[in-house]
């Protein structure tokens, strides 16, 4: 069996103290062990400018906003919390959720928009 780096140790030590669940903890690994084999480095040798362009590669890879925000997550633990850089919080972008009026607002009008064009049939 491999030995884990102290690195990876450390990571799952800060997740336990602060009770993140083992499925979050599972995709955090995951999500960092693959910005890290992205760019063949380990991920404590990474700027924040990589993780910019990880992140700009993972929307031209067409991936779901869910999975670029998980991947964002991990990484602000990864920055913010193991290696304590807390600027990470505010340099990492974390996609903004689509606002819930907005969205009402939206769905009203294809909502709306439907029904006026079956009005006129017969």
């Amino acid at each position: 069996m491999a030995t884990m780096s102290p690195l990876r140790q450390r990571m799952i030590e800060d997740m336990t103290v602060r009770n993140l669940s083992p499925s979050t903890q599972q995709s955090y690994i995951y999500a960092i062990a693959k910005f890290s084999r992205h760019f063949g480095y380990a991920p404590d040798r990474l700027s924040f400018e990589q993780v910019r362009a990880y992140q700009l590669h993972l929307i031209s890879q067409k991936r779901s906003r869910s999975h670029i925000n998980q991947v964002a997550c991990a990484l602000r633990f990864f920055y913010g919390v193991t290696l304590g850089q807390t600027e990470a919080f505010a340099l990492i972008a974390v996609a903004a959720p689509i606002p819930s009026g907005l969205l009402l607002a939206l769905v009203g009008s294809l909502f709306f928009s439907s029904q006026v064009s079956t009005w006129g049939r017969s």
